[in-house]
């Protein structure tokens, strides 16, 4: 194996990125009407948008599926294999077939052609050949061909793969604008991820309920200092009865100590603030970490109407 220096392979890899890149301009320059029609067929159809490819088209596949189905175009994968051997039977007359193919004869593709004719799908087919029996049979051609891979032998997926998977990037995109989808759209299809839980989430969904650090205006400093320690909120909550007075912070705290005449045998009640931000345990989650974030504070206090404390809200980026 021959060895290399670090900045032959450091050029290695720049001279592969740039051959990706070239390819993408090239792609981009090709663009026309073909995608506008792709584009427009697919909103309008009622169906969903069946991709199937194989090997690393199939790969390529997958990743495309999913970003349509999470950006709001149903959409779902197929492998051109299991749907030659039962799996057609997911696909439905009013569906749209996205068929890739680099050559434009992958024969596990094209067999599957009469079928598609036979049920009156719509195919869109996604080649590097547009002279190829894929798109000569296809109601539209999306052209991902390349002058050559990044490969040094021309040979493995590369240049092609990255074509393929910003056509499909650049369908979904085209797609959520027709469809008009919003950051709340892409939530509701991401309710696990940070998007989502802030988008959908509202404050009693994140408040800290459980051992909250309560101390009546009476309390000695020393007890609230053990209250803030014990309880890790890094705040000391005054209450009078059920009704919330007020609140202590680390930051209280420090100032009281440096003040002149500071005691511990002080109460609460010399230090907390009366006036503390609080906010509803329906308010939205995003809502509340935009204001925290406006405030520059670390907390919000979630009160009822009658100002009893029902939690503690706590961002941490």
């Amino acid at each position: 194996m021959a060895m290399q220096s670090k900045g032959d392979l450091l050029d290695i890899g720049l001279r592969a990125i740039d051959d990706e890149v070239v390819a993408l301009l090239e792609m981009k320059a090709r663009l026309d009407e073909n995608f506008v029609q792709a584009v427009s067929l697919i909103s309008q159809s009622k169906g969903r948008v069946v991709i199937l490819g194989m090997g690393k088209s199939g790969l390529v596949g997958k990743k495309m599926a999913a970003t349509l189905a999470s950006t709001g175009t149903p959409s779902f994968f197929v492998h051109p294999g299991e749907a030659f051997h039962g799996d057609l039977g997911m696909i439905r007359s009013e569906d749209i077939a996205l068929l890739i193919s680099n050559s434009g004869e992958t024969e596990e593709i094209l067999r599957l052609l009469p079928f598609f004719r036979h049920q009156g799908n719509i195919i869109v087919g996604m080649t590097g050949n547009i002279e190829s029996t894929l798109a000569q049979d296809a109601h539209v051609v999306l052209d991902v061909g390349v002058e050559r891979e990044a490969c040094p032998n021309d040979l493995a997926p590369t240049s092609s793969t990255t074509c393929t998977l910003v056509m499909g990037d650049a369908l979904a995109i085209a797609l959520t604008t027709i469809h008009n989808f919003q950051p709340h759209d892409f939530a509701r299809f991401h309710p696990g991820g940070l998007l989502g839980r802030r988008l959908l989430s509202r404050v009693k969904d994140a408040m800290t309920t459980k051992s909250l650090p309560f101390v009546e205006e009476e309390t000695p400093l020393r007890d609230v200092i053990h209250v803030i320690t014990n309880c890790r909120l890094g705040i000391a909550l005054v209450q009078q009865g059920s009704t919330f007075k007020g609140i202590i912070t680390d930051g209280d705290l420090r100032r009281a100590m440096e003040a002149d005449g500071f005691s511990l045998t002080k109460t609460a009640a010399h230090i907390m603030n009366s006036k503390p931000q609080t906010i509803s345990a329906d308010e939205m989650l995003v809502a509340a970490e935009d204001r925290m974030r406006q405030l520059r504070i670390g907390c919000l206090v979630v009160t009822d109407d009658d100002r009893a404390v029902l939690g503690v809200l706590q961002i941490f980026d």
